[in-house]
């Protein structure tokens, strides 16, 4: 009974490795074209840095991150890590661990195995164009508020597109 017992958990802990070995992160490029400095800020991994015009900040999401977010922050002033932002402020914090204040631009996303899904929403308000896109799917572009490749209201529900698992992401500021 007990060898019967150590196989299966054997099997299990097989089953497991193979899922885990599978299951890797995606990699998001968050660009700013502006003319002036933007603040991009990502949760639930990521963070925020600064970025001036031109630059470009890297940020590997693991697979099964759910309900992630990008956004640009804007007209902001950091001593060290805190300070404030004019638009998409997350409570005063250069690395944010919540969302940010509206209005502001958003690419969503939920990174699963096999397919991932991908958005841009403005329900929250607009602050910067935006482009978004998965290195298997279509490109979203947003250039207003009122943009037709965004969410517009909650009860939206048409703009949420999929793409192969483990693919690579661009989000670019002002496009």
């Amino acid at each position: 009974m007990a060898s019967r017992s150590a196989a299966s958990s054997v099997l299990s802990l097989l089953l497991l490795a193979a899922f885990v070995a599978s299951a890797r992160a995606a990699t998001f490029t968050i660009t700013n074209n502006c003319g002036s400095t933007v603040w991009p800020a990502a949760t639930p991994v990521g963070g925020g840095t600064q970025l001036d015009p031109g630059q470009s900040w890297t940020v590997n999401v693991p697979a099964g991150t759910q309900s992630g977010r990008v956004w640009g922050r804007t007209g902001c002033s950091f001593n060290g890590g805190s300070g404030s932002c004019q638009t998409g402020d997350c409570g005063g914090a250069l690395s944010c661990t919540l969302s940010g204040q509206p209005p502001m631009t958003l690419a969503e996303f939920t990174i699963g195995g096999s397919q991932d899904f991908y958005d841009i929403s403005v329900i929250d308000g607009y602050n910067l164009p935006m482009l978004f896109s998965c290195s298997t799917g279509v490109t979203l572009n947003c250039g207003g508020s009122s943009c037709p490749d965004a969410y517009l209201f909650p009860a939206d529900n048409t703009k949420t597109h999929a793409c192969s698992g483990n693919s690579n992401y661009q989000v670019t500021f002002c496009p």
